[in-house]
């Protein structure tokens, strides 16, 4: 995993390598093991790179790298099925001279050129020059995983895997305001209708499953979608048949991710996400680290749950050697201490203090020499892990007038103490889920013009833009909400959260769950295997069922990766900086200065209408803050 920059331009002054050393210093976090710059014979391309050296580890596996005298290509990620990749192409008459995975995609994309990356099991944004055809090739992995931004005018196209790099080489850092109006009022970090758009004006993110086309002389280019989920078929298939197969592509795709040159760990929260994956590794070594983000006193607190599963799989060896465990103890007063380095980090605003916590576990991982951390991001929206899945899933049902086997497992569901509402309007919104999408819609816009701390000349500026970025799903089925926050809202801003937090450690992260063979096979069963008998996450229960403990397989409460947050926001320094905050966005016309009045409303990290903690976060990315 790495930091890649580029700079495309007829105008060659643009082009240098002053410039691209100014974007890989902004990215030197991505990449702390090497860094280098190249430009075209015509001066008109430039390729810079932040290497973090995880497969083959000598200079031969440097980038930019060129390949048959006619690509070269700066790559950030990993391409997990290199070695089979690799062996096909070699059958096919190609030759390679290093054991890296950069290689493969260059001889991959000379053999299937854009369709290479149907090929790829893995998490990667990469650029390559095609000096023959005269054009860059782009591309992101299918779920956004690894970031690209860009920016594009008349004469210049210039990307970078962090905006911060674009910053650096002069692009002006102007704040799109309804993306902040959006993020104040409604908690929203992403667009879900453009996903390219970011919280920056002309600075945009090629989306997930993605790749462009760039003519380097005309600087004309064109996006594609090369990769989306499939949510409407559904196949006939048996539970047994089901759990094996899901089975045999989650154990296929860690045994891939275990595929490294450097030291490998996982995180381990306690949940069941994590703990399948220790579970289910088979490492060739002494000792397997893990890494955990716990709270004592507070009622949220894992490490109890940490330590049975630590213990079970010890006792049962299913580990190979034993298992080394590492912790950290997030608190306010390190929040406070970090903030800004978070904040710089990330760029752009998150929801909550849970970014802390991982910050603070990638962070423990450098400490301890550790350079990949496996992690159980993604399971929850693949397999309807969190709660508010229930109410779908129960209106998918009754829309079907299965009337006596959805109240069958609404009783059940309240047996295993679930939190969720359900009552007549869900009924009307199972037959009629246009309208209920647009009430839906409707409800977030009245919220965002709404919100009462708001400046109303802020929103009025903003006449014509009201809707931008509000975008409610039709719900018939359960699969319509788990494809809305796979591949449109929800999970690309955990990536982003996790990319940041990992990268400013040098910590490269791996996500077992989010094999794209893993994940259509999921959206391809029948809803009552993800929420079945009361249980979500049901197929995953099942294929680890006697492979972990009851009280981690069977385990009733959902903990979302939380935090003490609404005891963190009584500490007085933090409050002094959430006053702070406030005034810099009444200074800049966003707030009304009657909220410096207001007290401050300390909010669990989870909880709805964080307006405070929002209030933080904005006042950070505001231009001159970073």
């Amino acid at each position: 995993m790495c930091g890649i920059a580029g700079i495309i331009s007829s105008n060659t002054t643009i082009v240098t390598r002053e410039q691209l050393k100014k974007m890989t210093d902004a990215l030197a976090h991505r990449g702390p093991d090497g860094q280098a710059q190249w430009i075209n014979q015509r001066g008109t391309v430039g390729l810079g790179h932040r290497r973090l050296s995880i497969l083959d580890l000598s200079a031969a596996a440097a980038q930019p790298m060129h390949y048959l005298n006619r690509y070269s290509i700066v790559y950030n990620g990993e391409i997990y099925n290199y070695i089979e990749i690799k062996e096909a192409l070699i059958k096919k008459g190609y030759h390679f001279h290093n054991s890296s995975d950069t290689e493969v995609i260059l001889a991959a994309y000379d053999y299937w050129k854009e369709d290479c990356l149907e090929q790829f099991d893995g998490m990667f944004a990469l650029a390559i020059l095609d000096k023959k055809e005269q054009i860059v090739f782009a591309a992101r992995d299918r779920f956004g995983e690894k970031p690209f931004y860009y920016v594009a005018n008349n004469n210049l196209f210039a990307f970078a895997s962090e905006m911060k790099a674009l910053w650096a080489m002069g692009i002006a850092k102007k704040t799109d305001d309804k993306m902040l109006l959006n993020y104040l009022a409604l908690g929203y970090v992403q667009n879900g209708n453009d996903k390219e758009q970011t919280f920056f004006q002309d600075i945009y993110s090629l989306a997930p499953g993605s790749f462009l086309k760039l003519d380097t002389i005309t600087l004309q280019y064109k996006t594609y979608i090369y990769w989306e989920l499939d949510k409407d078929s559904v196949q006939k298939i048996s539970a047994e048949d089901a759990i094996e197969r899901c089975r045999e592509l989650f154990t296929l795709s860690v045994n891939r991710r275990l595929r490294s040159d450097v030291s490998v760990g996982t995180s381990l929260s306690g949940g069941l996400d994590s703990s399948s994956i220790l579970a289910t590794i088979h490492h060739p070594g002494s000792f397997f680290k893990t890494f955990s983000a716990i709270f004592p006193g507070f009622a949220k607190d894992e490490s109890g749950y940490i330590k049975t599963v630590t213990q079970y799989l010890s006792k049962k060896s299913i580990v190979n050697g034993p298992i080394e465990q590492h912790f950290t103890e997030p608190s306010a007063l390190g929040l406070i201490r970090d903030f800004k380095t978070l904040c710089y980090h990330q760029e752009e605003p998150f929801p909550s203090s849970s970014i802390y916590a991982q910050f603070k576990v990638f962070e423990l991982a450098h400490q301890q020499q550790t350079k990949v951390l496996l992690d159980g991001q993604g399971a929850d929206e693949i397999l309807a892990g969190y709660d508010k899945y229930i109410h779908w899933h129960l209106q998918q049902m009754a829309g079907k007038s299965k009337f006596l086997a959805t109240y069958r497992e609404k009783q059940l569901l309240l047996k295993n103490k679930l939190s969720f509402k359900w009552g007549i309007s869900n009924y009307l919104a199972a037959y009629l889920p246009s309208h209920a999408a647009i009430q839906l819609e409707q409800n977030e816009y009245l919220k965002s013009v709404r919100q009462p701390d708001i400046n109303k000349d802020f929103v009025l500026a903003l006449r014509g833009r009201e809707w931008e970025g509000i975008h409610k799903p039709i719900i018939t089925k359960l699969n319509d909400i788990l494809y809305f926050n796979t591949q449109t809202m929800g999970l690309e801003e955990l990536l982003r959260f996790a990319d940041r937090n990992s990268m400013a450690h040098g910590v490269e992260v791996r996500l077992p769950f989010l094999s794209h063979e893993l994940v259509q096979l999921l959206f391809t069963l029948p809803a009552g295997f993800k929420i079945h008998d009361g249980w979500t996450k049901w197929l995953l229960r099942k294929m680890m069922d006697k492979k972990l403990p009851d009280e981690i397989v069977w385990r009733k409460e959902k903990v979302g990766y939380e935090p003490p947050q609404f005891q963190w926001m009584h500490n007085e320094i933090l409050q002094d900086y959430i006053q702070e905050a406030k005034r810099k966005l009444v200074k800049k016309g966003i707030l009304k200065p009657a909220v410096l009045n207001k007290k401050i409303t300390p909010k669990a990290a989870h909880e709805s209408n964080n307006f405070d903690w929002r209030y933080l976060c904005a006042a950070q990315i505001l231009p001159g803050e970073l």
